[in-house]
């Protein structure tokens, strides 16, 4: 006896879907409504090729998905995730990936809150004299307590190559007083800094200055701020680690004015070797 030959064919979703609908249609006698999959649509978009003289047709863009109700802390809905590209052939490729904006060194790039769900103003930055960057800033969805990752990368086009480049990366979480500070102006021009919290007691930031050196940024400084958390006071982390900050760099000296923050601090004084209003 001759076996009769079986042949196996992958079906894939939509035939598995359009023969459902079929079976549903023949049933009824009604050919069912099929809702349209939310789109996905454009939020963002800067044209690089002029600020940055660009020798291909590079071009920023930011594209979000449909709303979600991933995370339990969420009411309703918050926004979907955001694809962000840098590309000179039309969204085709991206170059180089931000995919890894808010994933840490050896993270998981499917945990949830990986991917950008929130995107800042995309701006250009001049950290020196003849230099421009382009500033990405984007975060992810909320924690059940309210906790967010925010995510800067800063990038610069190498003419040579002509291709961008990542100078500066980095993410930190929002709850407890954390924060990344690029310093557009003053004896610090070009600087990020950034205050993190330290794991252990006494329980303060670990205060981080990056500087602009050439072709990407280099730490300058990292040490153990003099503020403590939960110590009431007003002024954010780098504004309370200002004086020490420029006196570790050696622009600012005990008897001269103190750096005043940036806005609102009438009478500054120090208080345990950290700034007050």
């Amino acid at each position: 006896m001759i076996r009769p030959q079986v042949v196996r064919r992958r079906i894939g979703a939509g035939a598995v879907l359009a023969a459902a609908l079929t079976l549903v249609q023949a049933a009824t006698g009604v050919a069912p409504v099929v809702a349209a999959a939310p789109p996905i649509k454009a939020i963002a978009t800067m044209d690089l090729s002029k600020p940055f003289a660009t020798r291909s047709p590079w071009r920023f863009t930011a594209t979000q998905g449909p709303d979600t109700n991933d995370t339990p802390s969420a009411e309703g809905t918050e926004p979907g995730a955001i694809r962000l590209c840098i590309s000179k052939d039309g969204g085709r490729s991206c170059h180089p990936s931000l995919n890894t904006l808010l994933i840490a060194p050896g993270g998981n790039a499917n945990d949830t809150f990986s991917q950008p769900h929130y995107l800042g103003m995309p701006t250009l930055l001049h950290p020196a004299t003849g230099v421009t960057l382009l500033r990405i800033e984007a975060d992810s969805l909320h924690a059940g307590n309210g906790d967010q990752l925010h995510g800067t990368a800063l990038l610069r086009y190498d003419r040579a190559a002509d291709a961008f480049v990542t100078v500066y990366e980095r993410f930190v979480g929002h709850n407890n007083n954390q924060e990344i500070r690029y310093i557009d102006a003053g004896p610090l021009r070009g600087a990020v800094i950034t205050a993190e919290p330290t794991q252990d007691a006494p329980f303060g930031y670990w205060i981080t200055i990056s500087r602009f050196a050439g072709t990407s940024y280099k730490q300058a400084l990292r040490y153990r701020s003099a503020t403590r958390y939960g110590d009431n006071n007003p002024l954010a982390v780098i504004d309370a680690e200002m004086p020490n900050i420029f006196s570790r760099l050696g622009l600012w000296h005990s008897g001269q004015p103190l750096p005043r923050p940036a806005q609102g601090c009438a009478r500054p004084h120090m208080v345990k070797g950290a700034l007050w209003c």
